[in-house]
């Protein structure tokens, strides 16, 4: 077979599509889906192989569009056969989160529930609230979603006065604890005034709270507080007795009416629209609501109780084992029901029901979560109206076929030329994704301190972003998820120019739609137009352009002050022989500041990895001339 032959998507050859379906067998196992690049675009499970990955190929089969997407895309197809399908959800678990393919993601990343990050790859680690879920590093512990932000902050905070725990990212002084070392809110971690076995095991005593795991930590703090008053150590008593009351408050207006308080439990319903699907997930620990979780789903990538299945399979791969209830409350019928609950018995290490109610306490409290994921459904109505109405008047704005799925903004950032940079955002669906936005330093030699040009540095931009679509013509343009549907310059008819100039050069014109958008006067230029398009700075599609120019400037004005700051940083440790980038990057991580590298001493700063102590003297020397 001929490279170009390997290289063609399977939908495009059905003779070899055909001869690799016969090839899978119908047992259980996990497949992977693979690009022309050899990128993995999906990972899926199934107890028949060969069936579940036909189906994808099937005419007749109505596929989600993100699905059919990632369909045209595939030009091999491998897979992993195993003993049974318990086993195949937790391969295909293990293997997700090594690969993160891209269209793996049935949960939509919505920006708006935050979670709480527990930073255990740190020696001393730090618990604080993110929005944004990352692939962090591997030790690292997301907790979440949870949609009421509100009552998580305070918990948070609660959680901070009743521990000593660390309580900011960066210490204040060099060689002293701060103010919250006196008033016992921290044990002195920048000092390492207590040792990394104990702040880890305070650490994990919080961590049980985000867990729904109250009941366990009262307990523990109880027979901790009774050894504490045996051992005739009242004050460490006290101190405990405090830290449950405290953590009782938390839970105390949200008591669960059920007849078999005492055991752990989650409810999930959801509530679905022809597009969206909204799931929400009620965690109860001895008969108290202590955690609510959302989600968001393609409602098209299956029935309702597929859904909830899948919702199920990504929520407790990402659990800890302590973390899985042991009863589970489902809307629907899962369609692998004895599956799942074989796979999560196996690791809690002790039996755990599925149970879809239908009559009684337990049906009621599955119809409290149902309205919930009602009212959710509602509001992300309310907002997909708003972005599709933005969206489908941008799209009569600048004459475009479809709506707008994909587009790209793009600014430049500077002070008279000296660390010119560049942003790109992305806008999916009239909101940002901020997965895909990209920052570029400008490399040109002619842009520089006391010389900018926008214009070029757009060109080189532009150039280096749609490189790979000119390098390679048979790369697949309109339909893939990387080709935006529409363009964005932060500029007027010169910037504009300059970018246009560069896409007929590399022959993508005919494919892209590219307009500018002026500060001024909100006016929007299509190429070649000398006047702007009749609009009003306040209708809908123009305000779409204006967020994401506002967006665009925002990124690249961020990333401009980092790099300006960090040059400024560096500038005097430049001036010092011997000291290479390497070096300087290790005493600014052991010193923090510029400031302290001043203060220390020879000996001090001879204790930095791969500084000497004639090293240390020339660094001392130079800022104490």
């Amino acid at each position: 077979m001929t490279t170009s032959a390997k290289t063609l998507t399977l939908v495009k050859n059905s003779d070899r599509l055909e001869k690799r379906l016969k090839e899978i067998p119908q047992e259980p196992g996990v497949y992977l889906m693979r690009d022309s690049s050899d990128r993995i675009l999906y990972i899926g499970k199934s107890k028949k192989l060969r069936s579940r990955v036909r189906s994808y190929f099937r005419e007749s089969q109505k596929l989600s569009d993100r699905i059919a997407m990632m369909v045209r895309q595939v030009v091999e197809i491998e897979f992993i056969v195993t003993d049974t399908e318990a086993e195949a959800l937790a391969l295909e678990a293990n293997l997700v989160k090594q690969h993160q393919p891209y269209f793996n993601v049935l949960l939509k990343d919505d920006k708006k529930y935050p979670y709480v990050l527990v930073t255990w790859s740190e020696e001393y680690p730090r618990i604080f609230i993110t929005r944004n879920r990352r692939i962090a590093k591997e030790k690292d512990k997301y907790y979440g979603p949870f949609v009421d932000a509100g009552l998580l902050r305070t918990t948070l905070r609660l959680a901070k006065r009743l521990f000593p725990m660390r309580q900011r990212p960066q210490p204040l002084f060099k060689d002293r604890p701060c103010l919250n070392y006196d008033m016992g809110r921290c044990p002195g971690v920048c000092q390492k005034l207590v040792s990394t076995e104990e702040y880890r095991k305070t650490i994990q005593k919080i961590a049980m709270v985000f867990q729904g795991r109250t009941g366990e930590l009262i307990d523990v703090l109880t027979e901790n507080m009774n050894q504490a008053a045996e051992s005739l150590n009242f004050e460490a008593a006290a101190r405990i007795r405090d830290q449950i009351a405290g953590i009782k408050s938390l839970g105390a207006d949200q008591k669960v009416s059920l007849p078999d308080d005492t055991v752990s439990r989650d409810a999930i319903a959801l509530a679905a629209d022809n597009q969206h699907a909204c799931i929400q997930l009620f965690q109860i620990r001895a008969g108290r609501l202590v955690g609510r979780l959302g989600f968001f789903a393609d409602a098209q990538s299956g029935t309702p109780g597929a859904i909830l299945q899948r919702v199920l399979e990504e929520h407790y791969q990402a659990a800890d084992s302590v973390e899985i209830p042991a009863e589970v409350l489902v809307q629907h019928e899962l369609p692998e029901m004895d599956m799942l609950a074989e796979y999560l018995s196996d690791r809690k290490g002790r039996k755990v029901t599925l149970l879809a109610p239908q009559r009684q306490t337990k049906a009621e409290l599955i119809e409290m979560v149902e309205r919930n994921a009602n009212y959710e459904l509602e509001r992300t109505q309310r907002f997909a109206d708003r972005n599709t109405q933005a969206m489908q008047d941008l799209a009569d704005i600048v004459d475009l076929p479809d709506l707008p799925h994909r587009i790209e903004g793009y600014d430049i950032s500077h002070i008279q030329g000296s660390n010119a940079v560049a942003s790109q955002v992305v806008f999916v669906d009239g909101t940002p994704a901020k997965q895909h936005y990209r920052h570029y330093k400008i490399k040109n030699p002619e842009v520089r301190s006391g010389h900018s040009d926008d214009f070029a540095s757009l060109a080189e931009v532009i150039r280096r972003r749609f490189r790979k679509y000119a390098e390679d013509p048979q790369l697949q343009r309109v339909g893939n998820s990387d080709w935006p549907d529409l363009v964005m310059i932060d500029g007027g008819k010169g910037q504009l120019s300059s970018v246009v100039e560069v896409l007929q050069d590399m022959n993508l014109m005919e494919d892209l739609r590219v307009v500018s958008l002026a500060k001024q006067r909100e006016e929007i230029f299509l190429p070649g137009e000398s006047l702007p398009l009749p609009t009003e700075a306040e209708q809908p599609g123009v305000q779409l352009l204006r967020r994401l120019r506002d967006e665009a400037h925002r990124f690249a004005v961020t990333f401009h002050r980092q790099q300006r700051s960090d040059k400024l940083r560096r500038s005097r440790l430049d001036e010092i022989a011997g000291l290479g980038f390497h070096r300087q990057k290790q005493l600014l991580a052991h010193f923090r500041s510029i400031d302290y590298i001043r203060e220390a001493s020879p000996k001090q700063l001879a204790e930095v990895a791969g500084i000497g102590s004639r090293l240390a003297q020339e660094i001392y020397d130079y800022f104490h001339p």
